[in-house]
C-alpha cells in the first residue's frame, strides 16, 4: 500500500458548512490556489459531483485531470484519479469531525504518484505543501462566509 500524507485543521464552522465549501467545485479557483479551472462532468442523484475535471497549476506540476468522487455520509468525501497527463495516481479524502461549539476538525489525506521519476521524500514534501495550502484556503474560505 502506498504511503499517504495527512494533516488536520480546526475550522470555526459546522461540518455541513465546511462540506458545502468542499462540494462547491465551481468556486475552487477562488480559494485553492492550484486549481485554475473546475468543471463537474457527472453528478449523482443527490446532485453531488461524481466526476470533476480540474486544471491544475502547482508550479512544477501543471495538469489537466479528471477525478472520481465518492461521498460517504455527510462528513466524508474521497477521490481517485480517472485520467491525467502528469499523474499515475492520486487518491485523497476530506474527513470532517464535529469538534463542539460549532467547530469542525478537517483531516485531508493525499497520495500522489507522478509519471516522472521523483524521490519519495520530495513527493511527500510536495503532498504536504498541497495539503497545507488546501486546508488553509478551506479554513479562510469557510470562516469568511463567502
Amino acid at each position: 500500500m502506498a504511503e499517504h500524507t495527512s494533516s488536520s485543521i480546526m475550522i470555526e464552522a459546522a461540518p455541513a458548512d465546511v462540506m458545502g465549501v468542499i462540494a462547491d467545485f465551481a468556486r475552487y479557483p477562488d480559494w485553492t490556489g492550484e486549481v485554475k479551472e473546475a468543471e463537474v462532468l457527472k453528478s449523482d442523484d443527490q446532485g453531488r459531483a461524481e466526476q470533476v475535471r480540474l486544471v491544475m497549476d502547482a508550479g512544477a506540476i501543471k495538469d489537466d485531470q479528471v477525478l472520481g468522487y465518492t461521498w460517504t455520509g455527510a462528513n466524508e468525501v474521497s477521490w481517485t484519479l480517472v485520467k491525467s497527463q502528469m499523474l499515475r495516481s492520486l487518491d485523497g479524502s476530506y474527513i470532517l469531525k464535529p469538534a463542539g461549539a460549532g467547530s469542525t476538525e478537517v483531516t485531508y489525506q493525499l497520495t500522489v504518484d507522478v509519471k516522472i521519476p521523483m524521490l519519495g521524500m520530495i513527493k511527500r514534501k510536495a503532498e504536504k505543501v498541497i495539503i497545507d495550502r488546501a486546508l488553509a484556503g478551506l479554513k479562510k474560505r469557510v470562516e469568511s462566509g463567502k
